[in-house]
């Protein structure tokens, strides 16, 4: 099995690892954080900009790879708060089109650049 990385030149890069890997058919997506790429900077300006921007974030590294958010399957939503819960589910929601991948969501102490969200995510190829 052959592995193809796959990245978004408008996402900054922050560490030792891809953006999302392919491998067998399916599509490994980094934990992407609300991150701007037109200015690189930290959304925040509450929890529903942050929830959109992971959302957007994260479809721009699927369509480098030719998938879309309907092609997901798999998401794991990283909380800080867990009281964010209602907004950030009603937000996720509106991304996907009634066929909505499997989920788990947990609360956290931390996350990178203190961002209160995190999501990554698997995709498959049609």
């Amino acid at each position: 099995m052959t592995k193809r990385v796959i990245g978004v030149k408008d996402i900054p890069a922050a560490g030792p690892y891809s953006q999302a890997v392919e491998a067998g058919g399916f599509v490994f997506c980094s934990g992407q954080i609300p991150i701007d790429p037109r200015t690189g900077c930290l959304v925040e300006s509450g929890i529903g900009e942050a929830t959109r921007q992971v959302m957007n974030n994260l479809a721009a590294v699927l369509g480098e790879a030719g998938l879309s958010l309907q092609d997901v399957v798999k998401t794991t939503i990283y909380l800080v708060n867990l009281d964010d819960f209602a907004v950030v589910n009603e937000i996720y929601g509106s991304f996907f089109d009634g066929a909505f991948p499997a989920r788990s969501t947990v609360q956290v102490a931390a996350l990178p650049k203190g961002a209160p969200i995190e999501l990554d995510a698997v995709a498959v190829r049609p």
